[in-house]
């Protein structure tokens, strides 16, 4: 409940910032009439829509599971990351249009010592609230706020960037400095935009994350027990803050229904204890065979036909393989 309360502090207090910010460098536009502080304050609007979008499916994602949503809520944050991410790429297009018009029809920059000062303030701002969001949002395991932090980070390079121009045409006169800055950012911000959308893509369609199954194995080949034979089939998703794990575990065929329900409880209390997330699992218990005997140490084994040769360590690539470890035949 307490996390919940934080993400929700933190969504609203990005949501609030952006609203100020945005007013802020609308005035400085207004004040200077600068191609870049101009660039600087679209890309602050798409700041207000996407924290405002994140604020929501940060609550969305907090309800608990139900009928019709047997995961929880938990992708909308990854629907948030994409969304901001097109919001992000679409502004970043219009920039890149907009600067190179104005190549062609330049115009002088008023007061930029002015603009300098508003738009450092506005990046320092950004700067912090963007390491505060995704400090916590890596803590909590919130996606949404991850790519908030991500795009305050990057609103608080384009302030920066802004400033550097507006300095050079300050001291030396030469408003193209304004332009070019002003393409520059265009770029950056439409190659930003497109790793958010493929970001989000790639967990609304459940791309494995490598190094949560990389951990998921190590805990299992660090703790592992006799009767634990074999696992294969390992399936590891992320939902928002919450864990989804399941996998395929060959047992001794002769451990009654009571033995392998026990050994299960044991699997799924130890990814409990370790993960940081809460924890959906579901393990599929396999018997084992004859010709796994060659794999298995089970001590004091009643039907062993084959002697125990070594012991397949569990990693990400065989761990994820739909089909069993085995070396003797018979």
């Amino acid at each position: 409940m307490l996390d919940k309360k934080t993400k929700n502090r933190l969504g609203l207090l990005s949501l609030v910032v952006s609203v100020a910010l945005v007013a802020l460098k609308f005035y400085a536009y207004f004040m200077t009439r600068s191609q870049v502080v101009l660039t600087d304050a679209l890309e602050s609007i798409i700041n207000v829509f996407t924290s405002g979008f994140a604020f929501y499916s940060i609550y969305l994602a907090s309800l608990p599971k139900d009928e019709n949503h047997p995961y929880g809520h938990g992708k909308i944050e990854h629907l948030s990351v994409g969304f901001e991410g097109g919001l992000i790429l679409f502004a970043g297009l219009y920039i890149f249009y907009s600067a190179t018009r104005t190549l062609f029809e330049p115009h002088a920059v008023a007061a930029p010592d002015l603009g300098v000062w508003l738009l450092a303030a506005a990046g320092i701002i950004n700067l912090g609230i963007g390491y505060v969001l995704v400090r916590e949002g890596k803590r909590l395991k919130s996606a949404a706020l991850v790519g908030d932090g991500q795009h305050l980070y990057i609103d608080a390079l384009t302030s920066l960037v802004s400033c550097a121009a507006l300095l050079l045409v300050f001291f030396t006169g030469i408003v193209l400095f304004d332009t070019l800055a002003a393409l520059l950012l265009g770029v950056v911000i439409v190659v930003n935009g497109y790793k958010m959308v493929r970001s989000s893509a790639s967990a609304l369609m459940d791309e494995s994350d490598a190094a949560t199954v990389a951990e998921v194995v190590a805990e299992l080949q660090r703790h592992r027990q006799p009767a634990w034979i074999d696992v294969h089939n390992l399936r590891v998703q992320r939902y928002g803050a919450n864990l989804h794990i399941d996998c395929h575990m060959q047992m001794p065929y002769y451990f009654s229904l009571e033995a392998i329900h026990n050994e299960l409880n044991k699997i799924e209390t130890l990814m409990r204890q370790h993960a940081d997330a809460e924890v959906e699992m579901f393990v599929h218990a396999d018997p084992c065979t004859f010709r796994a005997c060659s794999l298995c140490h089970m001590p004091d084994c009643p039907v062993r036909q084959h002697a125990f040769a070594h012991e397949v360590e569990w990693n990400l690539a065989n761990a994820v393989r739909n089909e069993r470890h085995q070396l003797a035949e018979g």
